[in-house]
């Protein structure tokens, strides 16, 4: 994990973010423990509690689950839940403000397939 800490969000959630993209990526399987709380405080410079804090957000939505003596490992199930919530909140927040700036733009379904197949450039 880099540093790199926006300012639009508590470190805490973009400890989460990261987590969830490391997930969705398949970095993060499901059943394999997430790093240490200490590791990944140490690796990023921040607080353990900030690391927890972001965990513990993570386990409240189910993702996650804590194994005395153990850790906190990732769900069966997990990515396939995750995978869906993000399509869901894609299409619904995200899509419309892309599709108006496609029309606004003028560019065709043509153009944007070519530039997504790596052949507009």
């Amino acid at each position: 994990m880099t540093q790199a800490w926006r300012d639009d969000q508590p470190i805490w959630r973009q400890i989460k973010d990261r987590v969830l993209s490391a997930i969705l990526d398949g970095g993060i399987k499901e059943g394999e423990p997430l790093p240490s709380v200490r590791q990944v405080a140490l690796d990023l410079q921040v607080n353990p509690l900030t690391v927890s804090k972001a965990y513990q957000e993570l386990a409240d939505d189910g993702l996650v689950e804590r194994r005395r003596g153990l850790g906190m490992f990732v769900i069966d199930g997990a990515r396939k839940g995750l995978s869906a919530s993000e399509r869901t909140t894609f299409l619904k927040e995200e899509w419309p403000v892309v599709v108006t700036r496609i029309k606004r733009l003028g560019l065709s379904v043509q153009e944007l397939l070519k530039d997504v197949e790596g052949n507009g450039q």
